[in-house]
């Protein structure tokens, strides 16, 4: 049963999983998908799956732990950089691909691991990573909705 004003446990291990991807994008300079592809799914399981130990570690040491074990090169992507407002956190990131993972994997009724591998690699991404647009901000409905239609509505 889930508190009032508390995220059920599976959802708050599925917002710190997408909150490390995006940490170490950031840190690495690479895209949230090159991330995820180079994890792979049996590294994004172990972290969902251990989300509330590495949560209470230190996120340098975790991410790179990470970043050695799937040999996560430094890459030329840097939307923190091309940022030309404030920049959101990785938590506030970290958000809103939970939202949108939860609805899709709800949606298709699948896992919620293959949903993340999916959405990271949709054309959703480079749009919720596009901090100088107000996209990341949007509603998580109409997020999802455009996910859905595969088009921005």
């Amino acid at each position: 049963m889930e508190d009032a004003g508390r995220m059920a446990q599976q959802d708050n291990d599925l917002f710190f999983t997408c909150a490390l991807i995006d940490y170490i994008a950031r840190k690495t300079k690479n895209t949230r998908a090159d991330v995820v592809n180079r994890l792979g799914k049996e590294q994004i399981s172990k972290i969902f799956e251990l989300a509330g130990v590495y949560h209470c570690d230190n996120p340098e040491r975790v991410s790179d732990d990470f970043i050695e074990s799937a040999h996560i090169e430094i890459g030329t992507f840097d939307n923190i950089a091309d940022c030309g407002y404030a920049v959101p956190s990785y938590w506030d990131i970290g958000k809103v691909y939970k939202r949108l993972i939860k609805m899709v994997a709800e949606d298709k009724k699948t896992d919620v691991i293959d949903a993340l591998i999916e959405v990271y690699n949709s054309f959703i991404s480079p749009a919720i990573d596009d901090y100088n647009s107000s996209f990341y901000y949007e509603n998580p409905l109409f997020i999802f909705e455009c996910y859905k239609a595969k088009k921005m509505l």
